[in-house]
């Protein structure tokens, strides 16, 4: 890093949301908390957060702005789309404030740690432009634990021992975060309907960002197999659970 790094002053906090009443106010709570964190109030540090409500049919748009969220509501089915939706909508709320902004992504049907956001504070000061975090994956009544042991062996390969930084390979919109300049540079959420956290990653390699990959601070994300995004985290559930039952799981 060259020279020292200005804290952001600002936080915008991207949540896509596709149907997503029955899971939202357990996410929404859990960022209220790493919010409020201690680190984030000394520094005076704005939290902004947009729920991208994305051709719902039930009530969580209104839902979310109960629990406090600001809501931007498309109908797209497209989660690349919420996403940018989202994090555009929050930067257009924190006008001036925007240049100093970080972003932070996470998911409606996932729990973040109280020092999540304070964690992604600590390393855009430390001069990091993104932050690709893990998951962790919650118990749930459709994955069978013999699926959810070979989901972290496939996860975990290749993790070093545990007093040395993991450069893992895996990017989650559950938990990223990055500079709203290099956001911006990257040219933003691509409307794809998955896989769209990928394909920011690689364009913020593009750009030249720099890219923290650390499993120091992971989220807890839902065990569902029904995936509200084709091709999803629940869909790569999914598919080792039919792996499983066909016999194919080793």
């Amino acid at each position: 890093m060259n020279g020292p790094v200005t804290a952001p002053a600002a936080l915008v906090v991207a949540v896509p949301a596709h149907n997503e009443e029955a899971a939202l106010p357990a996410a929404l709570r859990a960022l209220h908390t790493a919010a409020r964190q201690p680190e984030l109030l000394a520094r005076g540090v704005r939290v902004v957060t947009v729920v991208a409500a994305d051709a719902c049919s039930d009530g969580t748009a209104a839902l979310a702005r109960r629990h406090g969220a600001h809501v931007v509501e498309l109908e797209r089915r497209n989660v690349g789309a919420a996403r940018a939706a989202a994090v555009a909508h929050g930067l257009d709320l924190l006008g001036p404030a925007a240049d100093r902004a970080w972003i932070a992504t996470t998911d409606a049907d996932t729990l973040v740690p109280a020092a999540w956001l304070a964690h992604q504070v600590e390393q855009a000061a430390a001069g990091w432009d993104c932050v690709l975090g893990t998951i962790r994956v919650a118990p749930h009544p459709t994955l069978s634990a013999a699926v959810a042991q070979r989901h972290r062996s496939l996860y975990f390969a290749g993790r070093p021992a545990r007093d040395r930084a993991w450069d893992h390979p895996h990017v989650h919109g559950a938990n990223l975060g990055v500079a709203a300049d290099a956001y911006l540079r990257a040219r933003g959420f691509p409307a794809l309907p998955h896989s769209e956290d990928h394909a920011l990653a690689a364009a913020l390699e593009r750009v030249g960002a720099r890219i923290l990959r650390t499993d120091r601070c992971p989220v807890l994300t839902s065990g569902r197999t029904d995936s509200r995004a084709v091709h999803g985290f629940g869909t790569y559930l999914q598919d080792l659970t039919l792996a499983s039952t066909t016999g194919q799981l080793r």
